[in-house]
């Protein structure tokens, strides 16, 4: 984990997930970017893109004013002693976002959410939805400000198919990372019902060939996918929430349609997400 995205609208819950990549970039030795949208109307964009350069009283007085609110990021305590690179770019969102990281090859995307209210009200909008959604790059939540970011107790939740199993090893990765005790989870309902002798078989094939310490295997029975869940984690306390991701397509079989956003969208603790 040595390359950390955060994008940032310098809104509170931005911070947020700043100062949690803050706490991961001291325990790793990580650099940070910080990516700021300049979402301009075409015209300025294409005039500040292009080489003649000519009058841009509007598209320089967002400029300054980035980074002006840059410098006052920048000079927060938690940052003291973190390589931070400041980025601001004429870009929509979601593609700045994924352009960005791949430029930088960074290894965790961390992005900021109001919450509960979900992605509606998040500082990006949709473009937080599509980068949870088709990124190649884990990307964590964050919901709330965390003074101390500890990940003690980690739900994997997945329907254990064989598609899953590389997306689980990298969330493995992340695990060991943070020192997590994983809790792989199987939600049972009554469309998708399976007894507990077919669950645990289908969970210990799904663990075949996977190098893993500190984990556990759960069932837990609910009325639908999002709410066994979202139960089982607030049952164990969970310090994160993951998931392997489907790219467009949602998540993996029973993870699909809106559950994959409203998973993401009503969980009161942070998500990580793994693409497919």
């Amino acid at each position: 984990m040595k390359k950390i995205l955060v994008p940032t609208d310098f809104s509170p819950q931005a911070e947020n997930a700043l100062k949690v990549a803050a706490q991961l970039a001291k325990k790793h030795e990580s650099e940070i970017y910080l990516l700021h949208m300049l979402e301009l109307p075409l015209n300025l964009i294409d005039q500040a893109n292009s080489s003649s350069g000519g009058s841009l009283p509007e598209a320089l007085f967002f400029m300054k004013l980035a980074h002006k609110r840059f410098k006052e990021v920048m000079e927060s305590d938690y940052l003291e002693g973190i390589t931070v690179y400041e980025t601001v770019q004429f870009h929509e969102a979601f593609d700045g976002i994924i352009e960005v990281a791949k430029e930088n090859e960074v290894d965790l995307i961390i992005m900021g959410s109001h919450g509960a209210s979900g992605f509606k009200e998040m500082f990006i909008g949709s473009n937080t939805e599509k980068v949870v959604r088709t990124s190649n790059i884990p990307v964590l939540v964050i919901k709330n400000e965390h003074k101390q970011f500890n990940v003690d107790n980690f739900v994997f939740a997945t329907d254990f198919s064989e598609e899953c199993k590389e997306p689980f090893k990298r969330a493995i990765k992340f695990a060991n990372s943070v020192g997590a005790n994983i809790h792989l989870l199987f939600i049972n309902t009554a469309t998708n019902f399976m007894t507990t002798i077919e669950a645990n078989e289908v969970m210990e094939k799904f663990l075949m060939g996977v190098e893993i310490k500190k984990y556990s295997l759960n069932i837990y029975n609910d009325t639908t996918v999002e709410k066994g869940v979202l139960n089982y984690a607030q049952s164990i306390d969970a310090d994160l929430i993951g998931m392997a991701t489907h790219g467009r397509k949602g998540l993996s079989h029973f993870f699909n349609g809106s559950v994959s956003e409203d998973l993401v969208n009503h969980a009161k603790r942070p998500v990580i997400t793994f693409k497919i």
